[in-house]
């Protein structure tokens, strides 16, 4: 071999070794890193789903997975969800989480989805079983919770826990709605038989429904002493209608989930109590099961997140506070 031969093989294997000293000294790429899981929330305009979206995001960081925030404008936007799903499986993602928008529509997408990717739900239910996992409130209870908060707060305000209350549910057909309002009635059936129910309305998702149905129960029930206002937005119309009337003293309010509107209604006592869910845990323990799932590994089928309620009294505890001011950042 000539010298010129030989120098040209040095160098050579020179530039490789360079190579593969500088490729072992590289970072290699997790599994996690090369991962997407995309969230699907009812309506990413709402703050409680903002949070859910927040502590999705925190999992993605953490964790090294990409994470696409994905939702509708609105909670009663069914079709908009379905697509919105759809797309995301045809994108071959490694897993979905999503909180579906109503219990019977979105059963049969969600089965067709599972078939290509694993889906864990979050918050409401869905008329499937393909869920790998499944996390949310347990929200019979928390509607016994709203029960308990309400009667509470009316034996306060007249010495008994009598008298005529409502229920005020934002949409029907939601899986997590349709829970709440069967554990009220339940709890106010069996426990609270001073309490009767005198009415029981549905609105269409929007808070000005909330507002316009809280208002039609003034006028026509003078005797009301309580109203269960069952998702964040038919709290803020109930809240609204008590305010505008100045009812808070004699009209006691629980409503469910919260936002810097709602607890200032709180802290003025136009809303008597807030059950108070964990979305920041549901989005980001979603995302951590969906990775899971999608590595192989063994994950519970069912995680109930807890329900807290919030009165004036227990808003400044450490424990409560961190739920009513969730860094969604």
């Amino acid at each position: 071999m000539s010298i010129s031969r030989r120098i040209l093989s040095r160098r050579a294997f020179n530039a490789l070794a360079g190579a593969a000293f500088f490729a072992a000294m590289a970072p290699v790429p997790s599994f996690a890193q090369d991962v997407t899981i995309p969230i699907i929330v009812k309506d990413t305009t709402s703050f409680y789903w903002q949070i859910v979206l927040a502590g999705a995001r925190a999992a993605g960081k953490d964790l090294g997975v990409n994470v696409p925030e994905l939702g509708a404008q609105s909670e009663s936007d069914i079709n908009g969800q379905i697509s919105i799903l759809e797309n995301a499986v045809a994108g071959a993602p490694a897993a979905v989480v999503i909180a579906p928008t109503e219990f019977k529509a979105l059963g049969k997408p969600i089965d067709e989805a599972a078939k290509a990717v694993p889906i864990i739900g979050i918050d409401s239910g869905a008329d499937s079983k393909a869920f790998s996992s499944f996390l949310t409130t347990d929200n019979v209870q928390g509607g016994r919770i709203a029960a308990d908060g309400l009667a509470a707060a009316i034996k306060e305000a007249t010495g008994k826990e009598e008298g005529e209350v409502a229920i005020i549910t934002s949409l029907p057909g939601v899986g997590s709605l349709d829970q709440r309002r069967e554990g009220f009635l339940d709890q106010v059936k069996t426990k609270y038989p001073g309490l009767k129910v005198v009415a029981d309305k549905y609105a269409d998702g929007q808070a000005t429904t909330g507002l316009n149905i809280m208002t039609d129960l003034i006028t026509a029930n003078p005797n009301l002493v309580g109203v269960f206002a069952s998702n964040l937005i038919m709290a803020q119309g109930a809240g609204q209608a008590i305010a505008e009337n100045k009812l808070g003293d004699k009209i006691k309010v629980i409503g469910f989930d919260s936002d810097e509107k709602t607890v200032g209604f709180l802290k003025e006592g136009v809303l008597a109590g807030l059950v108070v869910q964990d979305p920041y845990r549901m989005g980001y323990d979603g995302v951590k099961t969906a990775l899971a799932v999608s590595k192989g590994e063994k994950v519970e089928a069912n995680v109930d997140t807890g329900a807290n309620l919030v009165t004036k009294a227990n808003m400044s505890e450490p424990k409560i506070d961190a739920l009513l001011n969730p860094k969604v950042n």
